[in-house]
């Protein structure tokens, strides 16, 4: 049995080709970004291995900062991993220019069907799911309780009638002299601790809001947040948290940061946190005080949330198509898929291994029911198409400013809405 770990070292220019075959034994290699859940691949194809004596896999790892710069590279060069995996941000140029392999597995019925749904273009699925999160919010026991507010109860709209989110946020956003946010003397000059995670971070907060708001961001593979009233309500709402009413980081801090929310929560300076099960982990280890979980907020169209999913998806240049196809079959599997759920990195691709991941965190304390509810309740799509990357490139910088409150909502969107439909153009 051998299954290798191999950090990419980025800095030697070297690229590491699809699997190998030596005699009568043949390597297959895997590609993800997550080091964590890299740790429960090895041990899922440790057992592998054992019942298919021919076949070792090889796990490459190639961080998040670096993964879609070599990705694009190693597929020029006919040096992609036999199976790597993809975000629906990325899949479909691949799918489209003739790159990945048509996924046939029969066990199909017992994958997760939002993530299928995702990984399906032109009547075609193209990815295994490994594994999908939703958004729900996390809170901070003691600070919510401090402050009377209920976090499974709150709602938002941009009109004001009915929103008890805002003062909810206020209540529990505090200076340093201890003055909170709703109070005629509260500086927001000296914030000592936020009411809510407010940034440029599509998939935790804002896609969310547009979406309970009624919004929309795609149609068809285009892009056309700035032409939909509904969007820029839910939008300006989002920016208005951080430079208006004070109750969010500054988008100084956390456009250059992904972690800084994350790291505010865990250090007790964050209230309420909404983000996935992506976090779970992170929060565990970090925080040093009573939280939970509670729904993700309502809005005028009522709960509706991002549910998003990583995918393996196999190259079509593999020399050994038949180990490959039966290493996706694998991971296609509850037995292949269970290292992942039961060690509570992540919510499972495979319905059968869920209940793995939710023993898990119920025994450290936390119910995971406002995940599952969320993605089996009104959810919002992720962006996907070809060139979906690279609108979202081009529009980064623009959204960013307006974040900064250097740019209008209304004119932000609309500049990057041009920027990302042209990037998209073939």
């Amino acid at each position: 049995m051998r299954v290798l770990v191999v950090l990419l070292l980025l800095l030697s220019g070297c690229s590491i080709a699809g699997g190998a075959t030596d005699g009568d034994r043949t390597t297959v290699t895997f590609r993800l970004w997550d080091e964590q859940v890299a740790k429960a691949y090895e041990e899922s194809f440790a057992a592998f291995e054992q019942r298919n004596t021919g076949i070792d896999v090889t796990v490459q790892l190639v961080p998040w900062a670096d993964y879609w710069t070599k990705l694009p590279a190693d597929i020029a060069a006919g040096t992609a991993a036999d199976i790597f995996w993809t975000n629906t941000s990325n899949y479909g140029l691949y799918a489209d220019s003739g790159h990945l392999l048509p996924i046939t597995d029969g066990q199909r019925s017992g994958w997760t069907r939002s993530v299928v749904d995702l990984y399906t273009r032109g009547g075609t699925l193209w990815g295994v799911p490994q594994l999908w999160d939703s958004i729900a919010l996390f809170y901070n026991k003691e600070l919510v309780e401090q402050a009377g507010v209920d976090p499974a109860t709150l709602t938002w709209n941009p009109s004001g009638n009915g929103d008890t989110f805002l003062p909810a946020a206020r209540k529990l956003t505090v200076d340093r002299a201890g003055k909170s946010a709703d109070q005629s003397d509260f500086n927001p000059g000296t914030i000592s601790r936020y009411g809510f995670n407010a940034s440029f971070d599509s998939q935790a907060v804002g896609w969310n809001f547009v979406g309970s708001n009624g919004g929309t961001w795609q149609n068809g593979d285009a892009f056309d947040y700035a032409d939909q009233p509904k969007t820029v309500e839910a939008i300006q709402y989002v920016v208005d948290l951080i430079n208006k009413h004070h109750v969010a980081p500054s988008a100084a801090d956390t456009n250059t940061n992904g972690d800084k929310t994350l790291q505010l929560f865990t250090q007790g300076r964050l209230a309420l946190f909404q983000s996935g099960p992506y976090h779970l982990k992170n929060v565990q280890e970090g925080a040093k005080f009573r939280w939970g979980l509670a729904p993700l907020l309502t809005g005028p169209s009522g709960r509706v949330g991002v549910v998003h999913g990583v995918a393996a998806v196999a190259s079509a240049k593999t020399p050994h198509r038949e180990a490959t196809e039966k290493v996706l079959s694998w991971i296609g599997s509850a037995d292949g898929a269970r290292p992942i759920a039961a060690g509570g990195f992540a919510f499972p691709g495979v319905v059968a291994a869920e209940p793995d991941f939710t023993e898990y965190w119920r025994q450290q304390g936390v119910d995971v029911t406002p995940f599952r509810d969320a993605a089996n309740g009104v959810t919002f799509p992720a962006p996907v198409g070809p060139r979906v990357q690279a609108g979202a490139t081009a529009a980064q910088p623009i959204l960013q400013q307006m974040f900064l409150g250097r740019l209008p909502v209304p004119d932000g969107l609309r500049q990057a809405q041009a920027a990302a439909n042209k990037a998209i153009e073939p």
